[in-house]
Order: C-alpha cells, then structure tokens, then sequence
C-alpha cells in the first residue's frame, strides 16, 4: 500500500493497517548474517575454535572493538517508555513499536544496524547505570522518549561517562530540523533571523534543545519561551534547573504573561507543545508575513488552513500529509552515519548548526511550500554524515 493512499485512510484504518503489520512480521526488524557465502565449515573461523584469537586481539588492544565486532556500524536506541510522542508516559513495553520504528529509519536511510532497546527503570541513576552497563555493545547511543527534566541530566552525564557518541533525537534532531527549516523559511520571504522575535511555545525536551540552538547559531534573535503556566522569566519561582538554566538565552523584556501576549508583534513562532493553542486571532497579531512552525502531533498548535487564512507567510507542521514536515528523521540518521564512520566520540553544538546548514542547503530556492527536503531524498544523509567530523 502506497504512502499516498494511506493519507486518505481515516484514522480506524490506520489502526487496523499498522496492527496487521505488525503482527504479520512479528515487528519490524530482524537479524541478517553480514557473510552471505556462510557455511558449516566456516563457523570454525566466525566461532569456535577460530574466535578465540578475535577475543584475545581484543583483549590486549581494547579499542580494535569496532573492527572486529558489529560495534562499528550499531546503534542502541534506549528508552524507558516516559514520554512517548503523542501517547506520554505508556511505559517501555507499549514504548517497543515506536523504539522499533526508529531503528527501521536508521536501517532504511542510513543502513545502521540499530537496537531497540527498552528499560523498566525511570531514575536518572538508574537509567544512566544501565546504559553505561552496556554501551560496550554499540558504537552509540541514541535516546528515545525520555520525559523531561530527567533526559537532560541523563544525556549530560553519559556524554561526560562514556567514549562513544549520546545523542537524545528528541532534543536534537527536532533543534537541527528546526533550524533547517527556519534557514530556508527566511530565505523564503526575504528576511533575517537576526533581531527576530521568536516565541517557543513547549519547555520540554524539544523546545529547550530548539531555544538554546537557535541561539547559538543566531545570537541576535530575541526569544521568549512559553511553557503551561505562561512566560518563562526570572520572576517565575516555580522553574525546575533546566528551564532556570536558560534563563540568560531569553529576552528580559518579557516578565510575565501568557502565550497570548508573548505572540503580540512576534515574526516567529515554533510550537512544540499542544494541539490548537495558537488562534487566528493570535497570529494576526504577530509581525507582517508571520512564520510558523506548530509541531505538535498529531494536531498542531493551529491549523494549516487557518493559519494561512491568517496571513502566515510560512507554515510548517511535524505532519507528512502536509507541506514542510519538520521531522527529526531527517536529521539523525546522517548524524550517526558520519558519527560512526568518523569516529566522533561526542556530537557537539557546532556538528548540529552544520548539520542544519546541510539539510537546509539541499533546498536550493527556498519557496513558502518548500523549506525543507522530504526523507526520500537519497542526498539527506550523505550531506549530513559528510560535516560530522
């Protein structure tokens, strides 16, 4: 069955589709022997007696790992299930799919063999101690559907505790794609991010990550960041660490309030937060030819259609039956891809603003309805993995 037909299957169909799937191939993945000439008469070198030397290579010279091993070319993907995109907190059993799906996008875009990985401990402690129990297994570690505050200090921790590349995709890949996006919107209608208002609507994992990218790729822009109870400041004393830690990244100017007054002569706005927040009213009232990025799923912050009636000069949503899908799988499996085969050991602020930089450049004239390349396109990984260095 083709993507395109799926678009028009209601969503009972959908339903039914995806469980058929599922259940007919018992997932989505499996594993596959990297010698197709296999024989009985070569287990003598894969396996017993022959291994014995690969182990004891190994042994004396610990970082020859990747060479001899499937390290080189794997990635686990680790969550415990807390907060699962458009579902929350449906623990790490019911987390099994979506972490499955991920690893199928790293195998299909960027033939990464990928793990799926999902743990039944919720801590900070515990989640980093069962990671760092078995990271010698892979050559990176990709965090998925971490709940927010506690990703940041399990993503912190591991990138300091171990030697191969940590990168938390909710965080991160949402930020690059974002700001892909954003490169190119601007280009669209002729304006500059420099000096920009921009209203970041959600401070958890996504739009924290999306705040302090932006940035660090463009110090000038003046952001306010929104979060339930209202406008993100200094007067709030109610901020857990990670939003109180960003606290000298936003404008000072906006003290308190709530995101209806945040949005008031703003020229950008970027939802990653919760369906239908945004109003028509709303977006009239931000700057001439408004940019907007609601990415919320599966219902974003406004819709398409009302927000264009509203005089959105660009809009993007996280959907793919809609134009500018701003997906986090665009961006993580080049980044692994060029992680992996560069030896990068930490992926660092400057691997994501190129990485942006190259999603972004394969948009050569930027047009309202198109700011971003889609995910089949055979450049996007290869561009990607190409600046991580």
């Amino acid at each position: 069955m083709s993507f395109c037909l799926l678009y028009f299957l209601s969503m009972s169909d959908y339903d039914k589709e995806a469980l058929r799937l599922h259940k007919k191939h018992a997932g989505k993945i499996h594993i596959e022997l990297n010698d197709r000439q296999e024989t009985l008469d070569k287990l003598k070198y894969y396996y017993t007696p022959g291994v014995a030397a690969v182990s004891k290579e190994i042994h004396a010279h610990p970082e020859t790992l990747s060479e001899y091993t499937w390290v080189k070319n794997t990635v686990a993907v680790i969550s415990d299930g807390s907060a699962v995109l458009g579902l929350g907190n449906i623990g790490p059993k019911a987390a099994m799919p979506v972490i499955e799906g991920k690893c199928l996008l790293f195998k299909r875009f960027a033939n990464i063999n990928a793990v799926p990985i999902v743990i039944n401990v919720h801590t900070a402690d515990d989640i980093v101690r069962a990671i760092k129990a078995i990271s010698n297994s892979f050559g990176g570690i990709n965090l998925e559907d971490i709940a927010a505050p506690i990703c940041f200090d399990v993503e912190s921790r591991l990138t300091k505790e171990l030697s191969i590349p940590v990168f938390h995709d909710d965080q991160h890949g949402t930020a690059i794609v974002t700001l892909a996006g954003l490169i190119n919107a601007c280009k669209a209608i002729g304006k500059d991010l420099k000096g920009a208002r921009v209203v970041v609507s959600g401070s958890g994992a996504a739009g924290i990550a999306i705040s302090k990218l932006l940035k660090k790729y463009e110090p000038g822009i003046r952001l306010c960041l929104i979060d339930s109870k209202g406008i993100v400041s200094s007067k709030r004393k109610d901020l857990n660490d990670s939003k109180k830690a960003i606290l000298n990244l936003l404008d000072s100017k906006f003290k308190s309030g709530t995101l209806v007054d945040a949005v008031i002569g703003a020229n950008i706005f970027i939802g990653v937060s919760q369906p239908n927040i945004l109003s028509p009213e709303m977006v009239r009232s931000m700057a001439k030819d408004p940019i907007v990025f609601a990415m919320a799923n599966p219902d974003p912050e406004i819709d398409p259609a009302l927000a264009k009636d509203s005089g959105v000069a660009v809009m993007a949503t996280g959907r793919s039956d809609y134009p500018n899908q701003i997906n986090n799988a665009l961006a993580f499996p080049g980044i692994f891809r060029g992680a992996l085969d560069n030896r990068i050991t930490h992926i660092t602020d400057d691997h994501k603003i190129k990485a942006a930089k190259a999603i972004a450049g394969l948009i050569k004239q930027p047009k309202a309805e198109k700011i971003i390349p889609p995910l089949s396109d055979p450049k996007l990984t290869p561009a990607i993995a190409a600046v991580i260095r």
